[in-house]
């Protein structure tokens, strides 16, 4: 568990006042709070800030206390409030039924927000990065990525080159950690078909059930919990982390749930990013869902951004950087819920995992660009398509791959009879040879010519 900041009695503008006055407000405490707001910390890492020498107190151990002081009541004027509440309800559990939370954009999430709104939408577009074929590629990658590492941080174990061929060659799940990566899959894969689409509690069941099929006792399916049993849970220690609202609640809530996903008028509007990141916590701090609940909200938040126009996140893997910074993921929850339900430390985190996973991107797509000089040697063979170049490019990498006709299928988004023809001809070329598997299906490896093109 994280500690708990110490009780401040009182914010007041009059502190800020009495700090500008000092000669060393501008020189020793402004740098501070400068990198403490563009990391939006929490007390936990306030607490080791170490006084400057040349400020005089006369407790050199309050320092800390006096920049925590600070920050608070600073952000304490900037925070707006926000209720999840329904707007119009018939139910007299209405008023009582709700999730108040916080936040604010101070300019350095600002800035974030605004680097990200450029590039995800005109910035790669509009230099033409992705080719037509690129594109099939680089979506078929990110969701597959997306699906394997959303299931990991949930506890799935396997390695991405497993998961990769049974999604490619579409083999039928092994255990439950393969179960959990196909669901994932699958989900990513309707939401992106119905992006465009308002939300439902109907279709948040639609999404639950996806990602948990196989994978959880079918009573708990597609439906919201029916007890108070569910807590989440310190892996290590034990303890309870966070306790969510009782279920008797859940009902109103995720309505209220669907529609503010569902709208974002003028008047009280929120930047999107900003709104699919609290709608991810939301889904997390109220667990609506026996299990499954950090994957549906994953979902959701990749939902969200699609529908705003962010087309760019359907190319990213935002769990594979989640996976790789899983405590501070775990810990943006934990600092909002326990420093008074402020969410801008979540929204911090989203954004940070956005902006990484789009650098991870035109790192990935700079690398693909290198590969396809290597493969335009291929191209020059008689008769030899993009896609065939693409599969020797890849024999010529790895000489035990193997390809099926359902995985050249899958990755290159073609009908079967163009993936078929396009294999079998690279047979005729003797480049593959066909071992068949059973009396319906077969295996192409690296033909006994192939050597012989260099």
């Amino acid at each position: 568990m994280i500690e708990k900041a110490p009780d401040l009695d009182n914010y007041s503008l009059d502190l800020i006042s009495d700090f500008k006055h000092e000669k060393t407000y501008t020189s020793l405490i402004v740098p501070q709070l400068n990198k403490i707001e563009k990391d939006y910390q929490y007390w936990d890492k306030i607490k080791y800030i170490k006084k400057p020498k040349s400020l005089i107190m006369e407790n050199q151990e309050d320092y800390p206390l006096e920049v925590w002081r600070l920050v608070k009541t600073q952000r304490e004027f900037n925070l707006k409030n926000y209720s999840l509440r329904r707007s119009e309800s018939k139910s007299k559990f209405s008023n009582r039924i709700g999730v108040d939370y916080k936040f604010y954009s101070n300019p350095y999430l600002q800035q974030k927000l605004h680097y990200l709104d450029f590039n995800f939408g005109a910035g790669i577009q509009k230099e033409k990065l992705l080719s037509d074929l690129d594109k099939e590629q680089y979506l078929n990658n990110a969701l597959m990525e997306e699906s394997i590492f959303s299931s990991m941080i949930e506890g799935a174990t396997t390695t991405r080159v497993k998961a990769k061929e049974m999604l490619r060659k579409k083999k039928k799940p092994r255990n439950k950690s393969e179960q959990m990566i196909l669901n994932n899959y699958q989900a990513i894969q309707y939401i992106s078909e119905h992006q465009d689409d308002e939300i439902s509690i109907q279709k948040l069941f639609e999404i639950h059930q996806l990602v948990t099929e196989n994978t959880l006792d079918s009573e708990n399916v597609g439906v919201f919990r029916t007890s108070n049993d569910v807590h989440v849970m310190n892996e290590i220690t034990g303890e309870i982390v966070h306790t969510p609202p009782e279920f008797e609640e859940l009902n109103e809530l995720m309505q209220s749930f669907c529609e503010f996903f569902n709208s974002n008028p003028k008047e009280n509007f929120i930047h999107p990013i900003v709104k699919a990141s609290i709608l991810h916590f939301l889904i997390g701090y109220i667990h609506p869902f026996v299990d499954g609940n950090g994957r549906t909200a994953r979902a959701i938040f990749y939902w969200y951004l699609l529908k705003n126009g962010y087309w760019l996140a359907e190319y990213l893997s935002i769990s594979r950087v989640i996976m790789k910074t899983k405590t501070q993921y775990e810990k943006a929850y934990i600092y909002t819920e326990i420093d008074d339900m402020d969410v801008t430390y979540f929204i911090h985190y989203q954004v940070k995992i956005l902006t990484q996973a789009f650098e991870d991107l035109k790192k990935y797509i700079a690398k693909k660009k290198t590969e396809q000089k290597d493969i335009s040697r291929f191209l020059k063979l008689k008769n030899i398509n993009e896609r065939q170049a693409q599969i020797l490019f890849w024999i010529e990498k790895d000489a035990e791959r193997s390809f099926t006709v359902k995985e050249v299928e899958t990755i290159f988004s073609v009908t079967n009879q163009t993936a078929r023809t396009d294999l079998e001809e690279l047979v005729e070329k003797n480049l593959l040879k066909k071992i068949a598997i059973n009396k319906k299906s077969s295996n192409y490896w690296k033909g006994d010519s192939f050597d012989n093109l260099s």
